[in-house]
């Protein structure tokens, strides 16, 4: 009588070949889009912006302020953009290799990894063309100035904390690498 109930899942531990090839187009085209937007905001500034000019656009909160950085996230290493465009260009390698491990068959993670690699691309044109990064979004409260970013910084850190978020918190089938390892589970117990 058990067995009259018993309900068999059928589910393939690795997703299929057209999954794979509609999760790498969602990751190219999300990588585009924030390159395509990064780099026309950059132009923006800079060609209605003097250097060092700002523009409030939220009194004691926010604005736009035209700065060059060249250096990363937080201003941190300064006067280093040769060694930032290639850790840029081992991080895009990487990113590439393990695409299909860091993605597994996961639409969430295909944004999170679509965000970081079109910041990282965004950022990496600015340091090959010009030797710096635009920086302009301007955030800050009374005299306490966040680093002034840009799209493509807003991009990677926004695809790092989804990645983070999707991989480590308990959000069912929506989990970066959860199917692989629920197949896995469901196959030890057989």
């Amino acid at each position: 009588m058990a067995e009259k109930f018993k309900v068999e899942v059928h589910s393939e531990p690795y997703p299929t070949a057209s999954a794979k090839s509609r999760l790498l187009i969602l990751t190219l085209a999300l990588a585009f889009v924030i390159v395509v937007l990064d780099q026309i905001t950059k132009y923006a500034v800079r060609l209605s912006f003097s250097l060092g000019e700002s523009k409030t656009v939220l009194s004691s909160f926010f604005n736009l302020t035209y700065v060059r950085n060249t250096g990363a996230v937080w201003g941190w290493f300064q006067h280093q953009n040769e060694w930032l465009v290639l850790v840029s260009l081992v991080v895009l390698f990487m990113m590439v290799f393990f695409y299909y491990y860091l993605v597994n068959g996961q639409a969430l993670c295909s944004v999170a990894i679509g965000c970081i690699t079109g910041g990282i691309i965004g950022n990496l044109i600015d340091r090959i063309r010009l030797g710096w990064v635009t920086d302009f979004l301007d955030f800050y409260l009374h005299d306490s100035h966040w680093p002034s970013f840009n799209i493509a910084d807003s991009a990677i850190c926004m695809g790092v904390c989804f990645y983070l978020l999707v991989s480590l918190l308990p959000l069912g089938s929506f989990i970066c690498h959860s199917r692989a390892s629920r197949c896995e589970k469901q196959s030890r117990r057989e």
